[in-house]
C-alpha cells in the first residue's frame, strides 16, 4: 500500500467515528427538542452536516485510491448513513489497513511473492 492510499484510508477513519457520534447526538437533540424546551438541533445539524460531507469526500478519495469493488464502496457509504455505522466503518478500515501493512511487510521480506 502506498503512502497516498494509506493516508486516504486514515482520513476516512479519522472522520468516521466523529460523524457517527454527531449523528447520534443529532438524534438525541431531535428527541429533546420535541420533549423538552432544549433546542440544539440547528448547531448539531451543522456539525453533523460538515462531518458527513467530509466523510463523503474522504470516502470518494479512498474508493479512488484503493480501487475497492462496488460492493465494498457501497458498504462504506451505507455505513455512513446508519446511526452507528461510522463506528463499524472505522473498525473495518483499521483491520483493512493493518492487513495491507502485514502484506507489504511480507512482500518486502520475501515471504510472499504477490
Amino acid at each position: 500500500m502506498d503512502l497516498k492510499t494509506a493516508t486516504a484510508i486514515r482520513r476516512l477513519r479519522l472522520v468516521s467515528a466523529p460523524e457517527a457520534t454527531s449523528f447520534l447526538l443529532l438524534l438525541v437533540c431531535s428527541v429533546l427538542k420535541r420533549t423538552t424546551e432544549f433546542d440544539a438541533v440547528f448547531p448539531m445539524g451543522l456539525i453533523h452536516g460538515v462531518l458527513f460531507i467530509l466523510y463523503v469526500i474522504f470516502w470518494a478519495d479512498a474508493w479512488n485510491r484503493t480501487k475497492w469493488d462496488l460492493k465494498t464502496a457501497a458498504l462504506y457509504f451505507v455505513l455512513s448513513v446508519l446511526p452507528t455505522g461510522g463506528f463499524f466503518a472505522d473498525r473495518k478500515l483499521k483491520r483493512e489497513a493493518e492487513d495491507a501493512v502485514i502484506a507489504t511487510r511480507a512482500r518486502k521480506e520475501g515471504v510472499v511473492s504477490a
